[in-house]
């Protein structure tokens, strides 16, 4: 019975501390929104290019020995930290306002306003600054954006405009201007000049709770 007792009550703490955390990131979104969406963007984008590295490293069997590229995981941080956390929350408020549910056909245009207008430009600006951060050319991006980019805007599409449909729509709205909403965006960095595709997930939380 003591061992039984003594993980009930390990499992009440980690609980509790998981509670505790949740209210204190709510607490600082309600404080600093950009800030804490920025930062939470970051981390969550230099985990995901850690962990596709690691998937890529074990398909690639014949090639074990290859090390991890730790410079990765820093210019996913710089470009969730500085481009994605921010341009969500901007891009949502804009849409809120720009397209209120009184709208009618409000749900469609917002969703063709994400897959149409968003989604691309978000996806050119993620090659560009990856093609920077990276110490490329200009003709290295050039020939990135010819290889890559309708594929990952085709992907980008097939994959996401679902999930996008009702995250967009069907997520309840909370008093005031700022609605909960969670986010999630996946990039798709195709590496093809070094032969390999590489498939970096990032989360990004869009949340705008109420005030």
């Amino acid at each position: 019975m003591a061992p039984a007792a003594s993980r009930l009550r390990a499992g009440a703490g980690l609980r509790a501390l998981l509670r505790r955390a949740l209210v204190q990131y709510l607490r600082l979104l309600r404080l600093y929104p950009v800030l804490t969406k920025a930062a939470t963007s970051g981390i969550l984008s230099a985990l995901g290019n850690f962990l596709a590295q690691m998937i890529e490293k074990k398909r690639e069997k014949e090639n074990c020995s290859q090390k991890l590229d730790v410079s990765g995981p820093l210019r996913y941080a710089i470009y969730g930290f500085f481009f994605t956390g921010p341009l969500n929350h901007f891009f949502y408020l804009f849409m809120e306002h720009w397209i209120p549910p009184e709208v009618p056909l409000a749900g469609v245009k917002r969703l063709l306003l994400d897959r149409l207008l968003f989604a691309p430009a978000f996806l050119l600006l993620f090659f560009l600054i990856m093609n920077f951060l990276e110490g490329r050319e200009t003709a290295a991006f050039a020939v990135q954006i010819r290889r890559s980019f309708w594929p990952a805007l085709c992907m980008n599409w097939r994959v996401w405009t679902p999930v996008q449909f009702i995250n967009i729509n069907y997520v309840p709205l909370q008093r005031g201007e700022r609605p909960g909403r969670n986010s999630l965006e996946q990039q798709l960095h195709w590496e093809e000049g070094r032969g390999r595709v590489s498939l970096s997930l990032s989360l990004t939380h869009t949340i705008r709770i109420k005030e």
